[in-house]
């Protein structure tokens, strides 16, 4: 008995949370939690960000086909009266996720038929597949630039030093043609702090104390902090938005609009990032601290076992990714919010065992992602205040440049 009451209660936890990041969902983000699942399998973060962006630009583009209330993304599409927005959403959703993620067919034709089974059959629904249809095909055949060009990143060395072979992630992505920005380099910070500056020694001693593997100054919640934002998948974000498209008195055309405007400053932000790291290539903590005597600088001590608390990324240091895509989304999610109650924002994460956190405000969700890059031992305090800067502007042009109600 007490095994059955023990698994009864686990499942009423769960249910109490998957209730808690999914209330209120409609047809448009109810799509989004399933995409995002599907998007997580691609093979690693940019990859998976890029693909939200174009479901997400493809659902909006097909609700809005039916709605009419704003000005086209990408092509007019006309749609009759009465067609199903329900089926131009699976439809939209199923097109961008099949010829991006081919390898998930199987899953991405469940969620669709699951879907459609709830759609009256009928002019509605057939009326809906194609605005769907046509919405993803038009998105698609938008020019990404940068996209799949030759890996030739050229590690620096000198002749004949053996170097680690495995190649760092994404190293032209900053290249890729923008959503909302004018290039990958527009909003390129200045450089990080030279190593002989007081900023470094400064960043250099927090992150050497407060995000060794083996801290004892990093508090459990801190660490509680550093393990949730250890993950990387879009699913650890989307669930931010959709706390906000749940609120009262949403519909389904203001949420793919969100979403879509969402979807693109993440993917933007995550080209101007990679275009800065790139362009700097400035050393990650574990590289630095156990080189911390050949710097220049006297108050930077070396340690030559120092380990960070998660492994770090195969790229380079500065800006910080994480805070940049949370900045991002933070400005979009706040322009939306604007002077009204603000929503109850949560997110789980599969890298802290499936634990929820919960944000009272906008600034301490993107604040808490910023600090816990810090906790992991893999980003400095300079690189997430700029990282987070950069990220704010990007979300701000995102909302600025999408089309207007036209009634």
């Amino acid at each position: 008995m007490h095994m059955k009451n023990r698994i009864a209660a686990l499942i009423l936890i769960a249910t109490t949370l998957t209730g808690a990041l999914y209330a209120r969902a409609d047809v448009v983000t109810d799509a989004n939690a399933k995409a995002a699942d599907i998007a997580s399998k691609a093979p690693g973060t940019p990859p998976a960000v890029r693909i939200m962006a174009f479901v997400q630009t493809s659902v909006f583009e097909a609700t809005n086909a039916i709605t009419g209330r704003y000005a086209p993304l990408m092509a007019k599409i006309n749609a009759a009266p009465g067609t199903s927005v329900d089926a131009a959403v699976a439809a939209a959703t199923r097109t961008a996720l099949a010829k991006l993620m081919p390898a998930q067919q199987a899953a991405i034709d469940a969620d669709y038929e699951a879907a459609m089974k709830l759609v009256p059959d009928g002019a509605a629904k057939t009326s809906g597949i194609a605005v769907g249809e046509q919405a993803a095909t038009a998105c698609l055949a938008r020019v990404d630039e940068g996209f799949g060009l030759p890996d030739t990143y050229r590690p620096h060395t000198t002749p004949g030093v053996y170097v680690p072979t495995f190649m760092p992630a994404v190293p032209n992505w900053g290249k890729r043609k923008p959503w909302v920005m004018t290039s990958g380099a527009q909003f390129r910070p200045g450089p990080p702090p030279a190593l002989t500056s007081e900023a470094w020694a400064r960043d250099y001693n927090e992150i050497k104390a407060i995000g060794a593997k083996n801290s004892t100054r990093r508090t459990p919640e801190q660490t509680a902090i550093a393990k949730f934002w250890e993950a990387t998948a879009p699913v650890v974000y989307w669930p931010v938005v959709r706390s906000v498209a749940a609120a009262p008195g949403r519909d389904v055309t203001a949420n793919a609009r969100l979403l879509a405007i969402a979807a693109m400053a993440m993917d933007d932000a995550l080209i101007a990032v990679f275009d800065a790291k790139y362009t700097y290539n400035l050393w990650r903590p574990v590289t630095a601290i156990r080189n911390g005597d050949v710097d220049g600088n006297d108050a930077t001590e070396r340690d030559p076992s120092w380990t960070p608390f998660i492994d770090t990324p195969m790229h380079p240091e500065y800006p910080c990714a994480h805070c940049i895509i949370s900045a991002s989304l933070g400005a979009v999610l706040q322009a939306e919010i604007g002077s009204g109650p603000v929503p109850a924002m949560s997110s789980a994460s599969s890298t802290a065992g499936g634990a929820v956190r919960t944000w009272k405000s906008v600034d301490e969700f993107v604040q808490e992602v910023a600090v816990a890059r810090i906790y992991d031992g893999v980003h400095y305090r300079n690189s997430t205040v700029v990282g987070s800067a950069m990220g704010k502007q990007i979300g701000e042009l995102a909302v600025k440049s999408f089309p207007k109600p036209i009634r």
